[in-house]
């Protein structure tokens, strides 16, 4: 540096001088020079034996390897056993991993096999008291936590014929809402009605399906992680929710038990049902039994 002329006064400063004005050491200076003019550092080369494979290869042998293996959904340490036994390649299952998750390829990404279930058919009814659809949710409370909403939906005209609130989801407490239901609009048996719902522990044990069954009714499953299947169920607990569930704190079941006896009773009288010719659940029943009088 001391050689340098300086382009603005024509003379020439030491490196003292320079670090002094910096207040920064030679030694810093000097280090900084070095490693600036010493040559970059070369990566070692990876350790082991080369593979003869390309990625775009061993891409293409995974590929062929799950389309030939008869079985879905298994993971790279299957299929990297595969390519090494039965084809004889000499890969990584950390390097089969890695293809396999950017071509998307891992088991929850796969798309199952099968043909696929086609709705073609309609949950709809022509006449009220042929199929109910019940289901439950759970809404959060500050003093006593989660507590569950149970409902019985009608599939004619989306009446809500039965519901119930409490702590426990219990097959015991997802029997309510059938049970005010059927004492509301039949009394004690209701027979060859079918109740869509969906494979929920509460619905599948032997204590809810024998008291259906004795009450007349039948079970009619909705399709497994298919809920449009029970859509009038879910339907009505959308809208229960976006009407007095969200963004409102409640603070105990009680709470939550009166704004859904409330919400049930304004829907049932006021909520217009397309299906109905846009009448309420209590117009459209009223008027069903009124032409069925006629």
């Amino acid at each position: 540096m001391s050689a340098e002329i300086s382009p603005y006064t024509g003379q020439s400063y030491g490196v003292a001088l320079i670090c002094g004005a910096w207040e920064q050491s030679r030694s810093t200076f000097y280090a900084r020079k070095d490693r600036r003019d010493r040559p970059p550092l070369v990566p070692p080369a990876k350790r082991g034996p080369r593979t003869s494979l390309s990625d775009g290869q061993l891409l293409e042998a995974i590929k062929a390897d799950l389309d030939a293996s008869p079985f879905e959904g298994e993971g790279h340490k299957k299929v990297t056993a595969r390519l090494r036994v039965l084809q004889g390649l000499r890969v990584s299952a950390t390097r089969v991993l890695k293809q396999m998750r950017l071509a998307k390829l891992l088991s929850p990404h796969r798309r199952r096999q099968g043909e696929p279930k086609t709705h073609d058919g309609t949950i709809g009814t022509d006449a009220p008291n042929v199929m109910w659809g019940t289901d439950g949710t759970k809404v959060m409370t500050v003093e006593e936590g989660n507590v569950w909403i149970f409902t019985a939906v009608e599939h004619w005209n989306s009446e809500c014929v039965g519901w119930h609130v409490c702590k426990e989801g219990s097959r015991f407490n997802a029997l309510q809402p059938l049970a005010m239901a059927l004492t509301g609009l039949f009394g004690s048996t209701a027979a060859g009605l079918k109740v869509r719902m969906d494979h929920g522990s509460q619905y599948t044990s032997d204590h809810f399906r024998d008291e259906i069954k004795h009450w007349g009714m039948t079970a009619s499953y909705a399709f497994v992680a298919e809920p449009q299947t029970n859509g009038v169920a879910e339907r009505f607990f959308r809208t229960l929710k976006e009407q007095v569930i969200d963004g409102r704190i409640f603070r105990n079941a009680e709470e939550v038990r009166k704004a859904v006896a409330e919400f049930v009773k304004r829907y049932n009288a006021w909520w217009l049902v397309e299906k109905r010719g846009y009448m309420s659940p209590d117009q459209a029943r009223q008027k069903w039994f009124a032409d069925q009088a006629a």
